[in-house]
């Protein structure tokens, strides 16, 4: 991967990016539900590996809210061609998260395709830091 993506697709991978983490603060699953690839997974702090779906049913019922995210730094690795990209983002989530409520200081390593004009979120992990 080239650690210098071209300014372009540095943004959009960053713009689908935001989209997820404002539609993860909204609770607005249509939204992920259309970011996100159909075989996206999110690996959690915990190590634990969660399908899109039960990683949207967790918002749908509660399990997790997110009520606010700081956004701390982002970089994007992208291959040459431009059809993949890499984004480790660093934020501050304020969210609950099976009853626990706390300022989540969370790495989210996460990996896009451009599907036609969209970059799509193919899998997540995320950890502390």
């Amino acid at each position: 991967m080239n650690p210098s993506p071209d300014l372009k697709t540095r943004a959009e991978v960053i713009d689908a990016y935001r989209a997820q983490l404002r539609a993860m603060t909204e609770g607005d699953t249509d939204a992920l539900d259309a970011l996100l690839d159909a075989g996206f997974t999110l690996t959690d702090i915990t190590g634990r590996e969660h399908s899109k779906e039960e990683w949207i049913a967790q918002i749908r019922t509660g399990e997790f809210v997110c009520h606010g995210v700081e956004e701390k730094t982002v970089t994007v690795n992208a291959d040459a061609d431009g059809g993949t990209a890499r984004l480790v983002g660093r934020i501050i989530a304020d969210a609950d998260l099976h009853g626990s409520h706390a300022d989540w200081r969370l790495q989210l390593t996460t990996a896009y395709a451009r599907v036609g004009g969209d970059w799509i979120a193919l899998r997540s992990v995320t950890r502390n830091w």
